[in-house]
């Protein structure tokens, strides 16, 4: 193997060790506190959100985009479960890095079902980097006692009732 060849090999092995290394450490894990928060609402309708304050309830925190295809169909998908589990407990926080913010507004009025539940703005991207996001969308199923019982990243076909499934055993506790 010449020189050249070995240095390569040495650069893709340690970027992949790097890349498992960084893979591992990027996300909060099943099981840790959720990180608190206080974020301001996005429309009209919303009030500001600090996570602390629904301790007591489940709550599915949800980071999302406007440029983000996949959030398109999960944000109505997860609308329709609040609508039928809110009474229970559970609430949804919604939280949009979009700068500026009227491009989430545009979304959200572009949605074919309007969402009955709290979207907040993260403009700084603090608390998704607390949360160690990197890619959208990306849920926190929390617990009543404020812990992360579920990470979930993406959104296919399916999901709705994977969520639907880990949820209510929650709401029972």
């Amino acid at each position: 193997m010449t020189a050249f060849y070995r240095s390569i090999c040495c650069a893709l092995l340690t970027g992949s060790v790097l890349m498992l290394a960084w893979g591992q450490a990027v996300a909060v894990e099943e099981g840790q506190p959720a990180p608190d928060f206080t974020l301001p609402g996005v429309r009209p309708s919303d009030s500001t959100v600090q996570l602390s304050e629904l301790q007591g309830k489940v709550v599915y925190v949800d980071f999302w985009a406007s440029w983000c295809l996949p959030c398109l169909r999960s944000l109505p998908q997860i609308n329709g479960l609040y609508e039928q589990y809110r009474d229970q407990g559970f609430e949804v926080v919604a939280i949009t890095i979009d700068d500026p913010v009227e491009d989430a507004t545009e979304f959200l009025e572009d949605l074919e079902v309007p969402l009955a539940y709290s979207v907040v703005l993260d403009a700084t991207a603090e608390v998704m980097d607390q949360y160690r996001v990197v890619g959208m969308p990306t849920s926190f199923l929390i617990d009543r006692d404020g812990m992360i019982r579920k990470v979930h990243k993406g959104f296919r076909e399916g999901d709705t009732e994977l969520l639907e499934q880990a949820l209510v055993p929650l709401l029972a506790e």
